[in-house]
Formats: structure tokens, sequence, C-alpha cells
């Protein structure tokens, strides 16, 4: 594709004003690691939040929204359970309070608030949430490459390879975020946030002037603009676009109500096992203090969700309506991760189109920027600074993270060159990395006998079973193999701490007393309050469970709200607004109200 001066210049001085907008952060990034890796605690969460938001709207993960929503209409808005998307409420409603309270550097760190280091259990235990980590953080971001790849190749001139165009702007990413630290982040995050919206606006006025109800209605099947649904998905593309029928199968979510209840299962435990290596749980620690971290999460959930529904919603109608012939001729072979691409081609006009590619290209950036700033702190933080340097000075670890970021640069573009499909990425992050090690993560918040054997052999067992599965059982659904995952890695925790010492008695008296979560903490507690009669246990788990479960779906409302208006589904809207007002209401009683400063 041929783009116009006028986009190119726009695209240019962009991804200019990116670098120099991260490189110059570098004074205030460099002083020390909680300077470069978290802003020194001392960033908005307002700012905090946008620029969780600008992390979580990336390219990839646009492309299989929009796919999922072509197939699967308004109902897909509950198909990101799988991730699950509702972890952001188990963050906002309690998670994120108890993370920030422990006062760390790294996820990894605050292993070592809960097992003791001077044990082999709470060393393993340590090594284990590191390799994990950093494993989790190369997986994002060679999931972030394959998609901005695709996209990009649609776009520029030049008949390169996808992956040359990845390769090039991960490695322009990694310029600001090498000189910039957690400060660049932020503040390139927010302005890309910024360019991201102004672009899902101009996509959702598009696909509203060119698109009528319908046009819809005469190119989707019986259903598909309604978010109930049944026992059985009940949508038919026979006679439209058939392929899509082949594509609801290999998913396997013609049972839509069984699907629905295993994400909720898997997606139960994944959340109360509290954030993995993500920008979120950096933000988190981040934050100034811990009701900051809870209310920068609630408001991430909101911003995100708003324009990017808006983007995914007129991006789908517009090729629902206009690129069918294109995807009846590629046949069974149809590349839904092309939809994207190809409706910002067609339909967006000279200037808009440099805006609107900038601002997905920002995207992409966006989440590679935080992956690429937190991975490096893990392995400065808990291996380098932890084990062969404890002794460095702030100067050398900062300049270990600068190499250590070129390192997972490099790892990131490495892993990506294999990684086929932004599908095959997403279900392997799902599936293996989040399902293998849930049992150990909701343990270790909520059981005083669980120790770091327990963690480490439940996390090992977990991942093995996670990653040999697929090979040894290839048709077998990840969503569906998670139960058997969970039951192996749960039972490797159980036997691993009731087979060893339990952890020490101080450590677990300091961990509680400071963190106070509710759960099986019995006998600490009372330790607890002989040495403090007045402190008050966390009696709040009914009340969290409410505003988890009231969050869910004042999540689910702003999801489909955007959706509903780009299709001109006013019945839809107007309920998804009745529902987004109620929830805000008790939310803003049952959980704001209530928080606490620290």
């Amino acid at each position: 594709m041929n783009l116009h001066i006028v986009d190119v210049s726009i695209i240019v001085v962009y991804l200019i004003a990116m670098v120099i907008a991260g490189s110059y952060m570098n004074r205030r990034a460099s002083k020390d690691l909680d300077a470069y890796f978290l802003g020194g605690k001392t960033i908005p969460w307002y700012y905090l939040s946008l620029s969780n938001a600008g992390g979580m709207f990336d390219v990839s993960g646009t492309m299989w929204l929009v796919y999922i929503m072509f197939v699967y209409g308004m109902k897909s808005v509950f198909i990101p359970w799988i991730w699950p998307l509702f972890n952001q409420i188990f963050m906002m409603v309690y998670l994120a309070i108890w993370l920030r309270r422990s006062n760390v550097l790294t996820g990894a760190e605050w292993i070592t608030t809960r097992f003791d280091q001077d044990t082999t259990g709470g060393k393993l235990a340590h090594s284990v949430i590191v390799i994990f980590s950093i494993v989790s953080v190369i997986g994002f971001l060679s999931y972030g490459f394959v998609g901005v790849g695709k996209f990009a190749k649609i776009f520029l001139p030049w008949d390169w390879h996808p992956h040359v165009y990845a390769i090039i702007i991960t490695l322009l990413t990694g310029i600001y975020v090498v000189n910039g630290g957690m400060f660049g982040v932020v503040v390139t995050d927010v302005m890309q946030y910024v360019l991201m919206t102004v672009a899902s606006v101009i996509i959702a006025i598009i696909a509203m002037n060119q698109v009528t109800p319908e046009m819809i209605a005469a190119v989707t099947p019986k259903g598909w603009d309604n978010i109930l649904f049944g026992w059985k998905l009940d949508l038919d593309w026979s006679g439209i676009l058939d392929s899509v029928n082949d594509r609801i199968a290999s998913d396997g979510y013609q049972l839509f109500t069984i699907f629905i209840m295993m994400a909720l299962f898997k997606g139960l435990f994944v959340s109360m096992a509290g954030p993995v290596a993500t920008q979120s749980l950096q933000r988190i620690l981040a934050s100034r203090n811990a009701k900051e971290a809870a209310i920068m999460n609630g408001f991430a959930a909101l911003v995100v969700s708003v324009p990017r529904y808006l983007m995914v919603g007129g991006l789908t109608v517009l090729a629902l309506v206009f690129f069918r012939p294109q995807l009846i001729a590629m046949g069974a072979d149809i590349d839904f991760e092309l939809i994207l691409p190809l409706a910002i081609q067609n339909f967006v006009p000279v200037g808009l189109m440099g805006i609107m590619l900038a601002g997905m290209f920002s995207a992409h950036m966006s989440t590679t920027s935080s992956f690429l700033n937190l991975g490096p702190a893990y392995f400065v933080n808990d291996i380098y600074k932890k084990y062969f340097r404890p002794n460095a000075s702030d100067k050398t670890l900062v300049r270990a993270s600068y190499i250590v970021s070129a390192v997972v640069t490099v790892a990131s573009i490495l892993f990506g060159l294999m990684i086929e499909s932004v599908d095959s990425a997403t279900q392997w992050i799902v599936s293996a990395l989040w399902a293998g090690s849930a049992a150990s993560n909701v343990l270790k918040w909520h059981w005083w006998r669980f120790n770091g054997y327990g963690y480490f052999y439940g996390m090992l067992a977990g991942l093995l079973i996670a990653l040999i599965m697929p090979v040894a059982f290839p048709d077998i659904n990840g969503l569906y193999a998670y139960p058997y995952i969970l039951l192996i890695s749960g039972l490797g925790s159980v036997a691993g701490a009731l087979l060893t010492k339990p952890e020490n008695e101080k450590l677990l008296i300091k961990f509680y007393s400071s963190v106070r979560p509710w759960g099986f903490w019995e006998p600490i507690k009372n330790k607890v309050k002989e040495i403090d009669p007045s402190f008050e246990e966390n009696k709040n788990f009914g009340r969290d469970m409410l505003n988890v479960a009231v969050g869910t779906v004042w999540q689910v409302a702003i999801m489909a709200a955007p959706l509903a208006l780009v299709i001109k589904n006013w019945d839809t809207l107007f309920w998804m607004i009745l529902i987004i007002i109620a929830t805000t209401v008790a939310l803003k009683k049952n959980w704001y109200d209530k928080l606490e400063l620290n």
C-alpha cells in the first residue's frame, strides 16, 4: 500500500516524539532502581491508570477482539473471560491493596515477604517465580510481535516480511524504554492512550455513518446482535460465510453455557491468584499507596474498555458489510487477524489514516514498553542484585538494567519469529502459563501452612503438565484441560507443603499483620493478637466477593455498551447504560467509600 505523504509524516513525527519523550525522562529515571522501575512511587494514580490502559490497548489483542466479535457478535464480550479479563476487578476490589502493602519492587521480591529466604524452600519459591515471570514477559512480548508485524505489512510501502517491520518497531520502542525507565513508559503510554482514543472514535464514527442495522442483519446470522445466550451458541453462518462455522467448531464454543461456566471456574482461581508479570502488577507496586493502587485498577478497567470497544465494533461491522467477497475468496483458510488492517486500509481517509496508524503502532509500543521495563526488573533486582552484587551502587544497577532490557528485546524478537499467529500465542499464554501457576498463587494468600516447598512444587507441576498436555493431547481445548492442570498443580502444592516444615513463624506474623488477607490464618492471627490485642482481622470476604460480582457485571456492561452503540442496537445500549449506572452506585457505596488509605 502506498501511503500519502501526509500520513507518512504523521507516523514519522509520532515515532520521533515517542523516542524524545521517553529519553527526556532519563535523568529522573536513572537515580536508582526504585526510580527506574517504579518511578520512585511518586506518580499519581490517574497517570498510572491511563498508562495501564495504554499498555492493555495492544494491536494483537485488538486483532483478536475484532476476530471474536466478527464470529460471535455481541456474545463476544464474554469470551475474554478465558484470560480472564475480570482479574482486573479482583485487583480493583482487594488484591491491589494486599500487593501494595508489601512495598516491594517486583512480584518475585514479594515472594520474599511470604517465604523465608534463609531456607531452601524459600529460595526455590523465589527462583521459580523469577523464571516464570521472565518467561511470561517474553511470551507477552512475542505475542505482540506477531500482531504488529502482520499489521505493518498491510500498510507500509516496502515489500518486506512482517517480521522485519516487527523487529524495527520493537527496537525503536526499546530505545526509549532503556533511556526513560518507568517515567518514560508512563509519559509515552499516556500520549499513546490519547492517540488511540482519538483513533477509536474516528473508526466508530466512520462505521456508524457507513453501515446501517439492516446492512449488518443481511450479512450476519440470527442472534448475532443479541448479547443473551442459551445452552448452545445457535449462530449458523451457513449461506453467509460457511467457513465461520468451521472456526466455531474448532474453537469449541458451540455449547456456550458450558464454555462460560468453564471460563468462570478457571477465571476465579486465576484471578484470586493475583496478577502475573504484567504492566498492571508493576503499576500497582508503583502506586503512592494501597488506596490509589485499587482506584488505579478500577479506573483502568473503565478507560480502556470504552475506546477499545468503539474501535472493535467499528472495524468489525465494516469488515462484515464490505469485505465478505474477499473473505469468501480465502475459502477455508480465512485469516481473521487481517480484518483489522483491511478495515483501516479501505475506510480511513488521508490524514486520519496517519493518526489511525500512529495510534495502532502506539498501542503496540505501549504494551511492549511496559514489558520491556518490567522484565529487567526481575533479573536485575531478583537475580543480579540478590545473588551476585548485593552491594552494587545504584548507578551500576541501572546500567545493568539497560543491558538486560536490550537482551529481553532480542529474546522477544527471537521467540516472536517462532509463533505462527496471534491466536496461538493467546492460547499458549492463557492455557499453559497462567493455568499452571494458579493453585500455588491462590494458596500463598489464603493458607498459613503453605510454604516455599509447596509453592515451588505446585508451580513446577502445573507448568510442566500445562506444557506437556498440548503435545500429548493436541486436540484438547486448553480451557477444558484446565481442571486437570489445576488438580495436579494443587496436589503438588499441598503435598510439598505438608511434607515439609512450616514457614518461620516471625515471617508469617509480619506478613499477616501487614497484608491482612482473609483465609485460613487462625493460628497466626492468634499469635498476632497476643502481640497486639488491638489488631483487627480481615472480615471482608463476603463484601469483597459481592463487589467482585457487581464489578464483573459493571465491566461487561462497559464493554458491551460501545458495541451496541456502533451497531445501533438501541435496546441493548439502554439496558447496558442502566446496568452501568446501577453497578457504579453500588460500587461507590460498598467499595470506594470503604477503601482504606494503606
